[in-house]
This record gives structure tokens, C-alpha cells and sequence, in this order.
């Protein structure tokens, strides 16, 4: 007999909500068989069953949250008898031998490992949410430099990080909430798995980081005209967005301002700049906000990020986007003008330092060669942190990024 426990995903997940189960009891299921989807405040998983056999119990009704260690479904084992693990309550031992631990990995990780001879319960996982990926099992089977690995991973002995961190901000109170239903009806919605997720980060950033806000107006009038020309040959699929230009200007222009790419470690009090450029996209779901990533955007052409975008902001509205997608990002890009509004003042994404906040492009009465001309103009707020940078750098990184975004000449020498 085999239960199956929610595993341990990692990076501080302790629950997740069951979004569907693909069986019912009774039915046979073969290992790696999708068992059921569950949402963390990450992505929504699917987990693949744990071994062949026939299910005996299903643990838990869609929109239930499911703490890790919790028992999600029984399954008997193909060749076992259940009557051998059903004896008296404290009599442990049987089932303990037959107990199996649970890992996180897509079916073909699990087919890699069986094909290697690697048990897949001992290999330890580094993607995201602690999802063991196919180089953790060739590094398990003794590939070179997995030694090297763990010694990069391992921390300075000399700092000691404390476990956890208590605020005792002062003045700080949380007062309790009127009774609004004593002036009315009102209607109570549960925060969990991903609007849960959106609202500790939120909280977080707004609180850890001294957030400072840089406010422009680009003239994109030529790289519009430029985007347009471009288009005229290309389908739907294949459609440049201004979007893309952006994300494009940024990772390139970060490499010379690498204090908007980094992020602060308060315990060791250090600045992390980071060396690679993964630009993440806030995107609008039925479900909340999401980030996804566009990993090393500065190696991408403007045609390749588009398709990204696209790409993964389909798969984010359907809910089959994956964890892997949505971690990583070291600048951040918001855009509300496809829905409105003159301007905005992002949240950083937090434990990041800068987010690009992007209005509504529109035609606006500008004073061009001491004339009133109409123009495409474009109101963006730079949101950074104040730790790592000062308001003269972003000025500077602002008057850059608008220069490359309102002469196509230079975007594409400086790219």
C-alpha cells in the first residue's frame, strides 16, 4: 500500500490548492500517470502518480487546500494484497516498509533516472519549488563537476544568517476590521495559492524596500513607425510589439547600469548584482498576476522576444504555465496601457531593485523645433530602490533608455 503525500516543493510553499484529479477510486493507474493538478502560489503542477497499481482512496474535493506531508491518495500497489497492511493500528511496520518517498519531477526526469539507475528519492532537486530537473539526475550519476556545484552552494562559514527575521517595527499595529456586515451583506473570498502569493510580495517589497519613483514621457512616434513597417509582412503570430522593443532596450542598457539589475542581501549587507539578464513580464490572468520570464533577453532579437511573450502570456491565461517559467526574473516590466491610464507607479517585484512601469501610447500635442506637432508619446515610471541606487543614476538610465526607444538609429547600434 502506497500514500501518496503532497511533497515538500521548496522555496517556503506549505500548501497548495487541488485544482482536479484525472482518476477516481478504484480505477488502475500506472506510474507517471498524471494524478491530479494542484495550484501553489507559484504555478499550477500536475502531479504524476508515484507508482502502478489501483487507487483505494482520493483525499481532499477541488478547491481544498492540501498542506505538504498531507496524504493525497492511496494506491495499492500492482502485486500487493491489502490485507497485508491492513492489521491492527499500532502495528506501524508493515506499512512503513512499504512507505515511498515522494519527489517533485516531470515523467521523463522520472523515465531518465529509471534508465540510468539512479533512485530518483535521492537525488536532490534545484529547479524551481525544488523540482528535480534532468542535470540533477546526470549530476547524481556522477558527472563532472558536481563537486563543484555543492561548493558553490555551500555558505561562508564566517556568516551566520539568522532563521528568521521578526520586525518589531515600531508603531506598527493592525487594527481590527469594522463589522461590515453589520451595515450590509457582504460576500467573504478566501485569499490563497496565487492572489495569496500576490499579496505577501506585494506586502513585502512595500515594506522592505524604499521604493523611488522616475516619471518620463517617450516620443515613440519613429520606433512605432518602424514597428508598423516591420509588420506588414508578418501574420498575427509573428507581430512585433512595442513590448518587445522595451524588454530589448532594457537588457541591453542593464549591463551598463547594474545596480537596476541586482537585488539586496539585508542579512550579509551586500548588493547582488547579477550577470544575467532575465526580464520579467507582469501579465493579467484570470487568476491574478503572474510574472513570466524571458531568460537572457540581451541574447534575443526583438522578433524572438515577442514570440516569448506571446507565447508565455497564452500559456499563463490557460493556466498551463510552469514554475520554471515564472521564477528567475531580475528586472521587471509592467503594462497597463493596453487597458488605460496616464501613468503608474509600480511595485517593485520584490527581491528585485527596479520595475518599468508602462502607460497608454497615444497621440499627444508636443512642442518639436518650436512647432505644436502631434506625436506618439508614451508615460513610463521607473520604480527602484533606493538601497542601491540614487535618483541621479536613474536619471541617467532613464535618459538612456528614452534615447534608444525615441531614435531607432541608435536602439539598434546599442543593441
Amino acid at each position: 500500500m502506497l500514500e501518496f503525500k503532497l511533497p515538500d516543493l521548496g522555496e517556503g510553499i506549505h500548501e497548495g490548492e487541488l485544482l482536479k484529479w484525472y482518476v477516481k477510486e478504484k480505477d488502475a493507474i500506472k506510474e507517471d500517470d498524471p494524478l491530479c493538478d494542484m495550484e501553489t502560489d507559484k504555478a499550477t503542477v500536475t502531479l504524476p502518480s508515484p507508482g502502478t497499481g489501483t487507487i483505494i482512496k482520493l483525499n481532499g474535493n477541488p478547491g481544498d487546500m492540501i498542506r505538504v506531508g498531507q496524504v493525497l491518495a492511496v494506491i495499492e500497489v500492482s502485486g500487493e494484497n491489502l490485507s497485508e497492511t491492513s492489521g491492527p493500528a499500532d502495528d506501524a511496520k508493515p506499512w512503513d516498509q512499504k512507505m515511498k518517498k515522494q519527489v517533485a519531477a516531470a515523467p521523463a526526469t522520472r523515465r531518465l533516472a529509471r534508465e540510468m539507475g539512479i533512485d530518483i528519492t535521492t537525488v536532490t532537486g534545484t529547479g524551481s519549488a525544488g523540482k528535480i530537473t534532468p542535470e540533477d539526475v546526470q549530476l547524481a550519476a556522477g558527472e563532472p563537476g558536481k563537486g563543484d556545484i555543492k561548493d558553490a552552494l555551500t555558505p561562508d562559514p564566517d556568516i551566520t544568517v539568522p532563521e528568521e527575521i521578526h520586525s518589531g517595527i515600531p508603531f506598527l499595529e493592525i487594527p481590527a476590521l469594522p463589522d461590515y456586515a453589520g451595515e450590509g451583506p457582504v460576500e467573504k473570498i478566501p485569499i490563497r495559492s496565487l492572489r495569496k502569493k500576490v499579496a505577501v510580495k506585494t506586502t513585502s517589497s512595500m515594506i522592505l524596500i524604499p521604493h523611488v519613483a522616475h516619471m518620463e514621457e517617450w516620443d515613440v512616434t519613429e520606433i512605432e513607425a518602424l514597428r508598423k513597417t516591420l509588420n506588414r509582412e508578418r501574420n498575427e503570430s509573428g507581430r512585433i510589439t512595442l513590448m518587445s522593443f522595451v524588454v530589448k532596450a532594457l537588457a541591453s542598457l542593464l549591463k551598463q547600469y547594474p545596480q537596476f539589475n541586482a537585488g539586496v542581501d539585508p542579512h550579509r549587507m551586500e548588493i547582488v548584482h547579477k550577470k544575467y539578464y532575465h526580464i520579467g513580464i507582469a501579465a493579467d490572468t484570470p487568476k491574478g498576476l503572474i510574472v513570466p520570464v524571458i531568460k537572457h533577453a540581451d541574447a534575443k532579437s526583438v522578433t524572438q522576444i515577442a514570440t516569448e511573450i506571446r507565447f508565455l502570456a497564452g500559456k499563463g491565461r490557460d493556466g498551463t504555465i510552469s514554475a520554471e517559467e515564472l521564477t528567475g526574473s531580475t528586472f521587471t516590466v509592467t503594462n497597463v496601457g493596453a487597458i488605460g491610464g496616464t501613468g503608474v507607479f509600480p511595485i517593485i517585484n520584490y527581491p528585485e531593485s527596479a520595475i518599468l512601469g508602462m502607460g497608454r501610447v497615444g497621440p499627444k500635442p508636443m512642442v518639436k523645433d518650436d512647432a505644436v506637432v502631434i506625436r506618439t508619446m508614451l508615460p513610463v515610471t521607473l520604480c527602484f530602490d533606493h538601497r542601491v541606487a540614487d535618483g541621479a543614476g536613474a536619471a541617467y538610465f532613464m535618459r538612456d533608455l528614452k534615447q534608444m526607444m525615441e531614435t531607432p538609429m541608435v536602439f539598434m547600434t546599442r543593441v
